[in-house]
């Protein structure tokens, strides 16, 4: 490497600096999506309770399609060779269609209830593969681009803790937000569309700074890789497939998130400062974990913390079954606690992937980021799409629907969803992180 392309590569800083806040944008619109698209569905597009049924099946079963697009785009992310390297033209090109398509999202046309069903699936569908497109060479980047596993732990932190930070605008923000927007005494349906928008377009314009200021690193391992040495390779990782196992059994971690803002609703009242409040005790909980996260991994090791994080999960919203939510202090404080142990997988798992495309690259001189950082969001769509088909299921069991009588069954039937189904799944997450035998405190120094 001569001294003239030195001087052009931006210096660890600046790329972590410049990742952080494209992860900070991406994850603006991905909130928004996930956190809101029920509710805007039921409460503003005037979706029946049956139509939010097959809407969440539409979201749950299309997550699931999509992420198994995921390996294909990774392989396709190894195979690509371009003057700006394999994974930033991916960058470049897909912030337009995600912004665009965000919007469409909360722009229901008011037609027949087939029409709506017909419209938003079409554009969830089309959406999840753009989005793919985005999602995956963001998080191939940071393995790449940063080569010291401790430097790499505190940018996988700082991009978690900063999502967070984003999440929590977002999910406090949106409803004020579109309700500003409204330019009425009331939120409306357009107001939500205006919001979405502007969030998908800000959102896209900080994502790009990693195009920008994002490099890959020079390697001598083989890069430009066939279907059969990426899928070969995939296979023998080991520790990189009980990752994504564990990861997709503990999709209940999602349920939260996935339901959290129509849960407040039924719980509480339609004031949206119910769900800041929740939303708030969750996104603390991230900030906190993902920022301590990274020291914690200098004296543990990724597999017992990953381990220890799901099993403490799983008692924690047991015990919030059994308080209930009729003091909502007390379940703020236990949400607060679920998010500290979501904050700290959501970094390890990370981690634990990189550490996995490290050691694969030593034993076999193959480096796949592309397909193996695309088992990271294909675990992600999964466990999404799994939190709000499952959610869809409860809220479809309890008949809820805007304008029904909210009852304490409906309402226990939905805490059921949020607390007794996301203990359940942790404990079976933990059981593939026993297997994972890479890492340790000593590798993250």
């Amino acid at each position: 490497m001569t001294a003239s392309t030195l001087s052009r590569i931006p210096s660890a800083r600046t790329q972590a600096v410049a990742i952080v806040t494209a992860a900070f944008g991406q994850n603006a619109i991905l909130t928004t999506v996930t956190t809101f698209i029920l509710l805007y569905l039921s409460q503003y597009a005037g979706f029946s309770a049956a139509a939010i049924g097959v809407a969440a099946t539409i979201v749950g079963v299309a997550k699931i399609l999509d992420a198994v697009s995921d390996p294909i785009l990774g392989s396709i992310i190894d195979m690509t060779h371009s003057r700006w390297g394999k994974l930033r033209p991916f960058i470049l090109f897909s912030a337009a269609p995600v912004a665009l398509l965000t919007g469409l999202l909360f722009s229901v046309p008011n037609t027949n209830p087939t029409g709506q069903l017909v419209f938003f699936g079409i554009v969830y569908v089309v959406w999840g593969i753009v989005y793919t497109v985005c999602d995956v060479p963001l998080w191939a980047l940071i393995g790449s681009a940063f080569v010291e596993p401790a430097m790499r732990n505190r940018v996988i932190g700082n991009v978690r803790a900063f999502g967070s930070i984003s999440l929590g605008l977002a999910t406090l923000g949106m409803p004020y937000l579109a309700l500003a927007l409204s330019f009425a005494p009331h939120t409306t349906a357009a107001g939500w569309s205006r919001a979405v928008f502007t969030v998908a377009i800000v959102g896209m314009a900080l994502y790009l700074l990693a195009f920008f200021f994002g490099r890959e690193r020079e390697t001598a391992a083989q890069t430009r890789l066939n279907f059969r040495q990426l899928f070969g390779t995939l296979v023998k990782n080991t520790p990189l497939l009980m990752v994504l196992l564990g990861s997709i059994l503990g999709f209940g971690r999602n349920i939260v998130q996935s339901g959290g803002a129509l849960f407040a609703v039924i719980a509480y009242g339609k004031s949206p400062i119910f769900f800041t409040f929740i939303g708030g005790s969750l996104i603390v909980g991230l900030v906190v974990a993902a920022f301590v996260t990274p020291l914690v991994l200098h004296r543990m090791a990724a597999r017992t913390a990953a381990i220890g994080s799901s099993l403490i999960a799983a008692v924690i919203y047991v015990i919030t079954y059994f308080l209930g939510f009729n003091s909502l202090y007390v379940f703020m404080v236990a949400i607060f606690l679920t998010g500290l142990t979501l904050g700290v997988f959501l970094v390890i798992q990370a981690s634990m992937i990189a550490d996995a495309v490290d050691d694969v690259e030593k034993r076999t001189g193959v480096r796949n980021d592309g397909i193996s950082f695309a088992t990271l969001t294909f675990s992600s769509k999964v466990m999404a799409g799994l939190a709000v088909i499952v959610f869809g299921a409860f809220v479809a069991l309890a008949h809820y629907q805007t304008g029904v009588k909210v009852t304490h069954d409906i309402q226990n039937v939905i805490f059921m969803s949020i607390t007794l189904v996301p203990a359940a799944s942790c404990v079976l997450s933990a059981i593939p992180f026993w297997f994972y035998r890479l890492g340790g405190p000593k590798a993250a120094r």
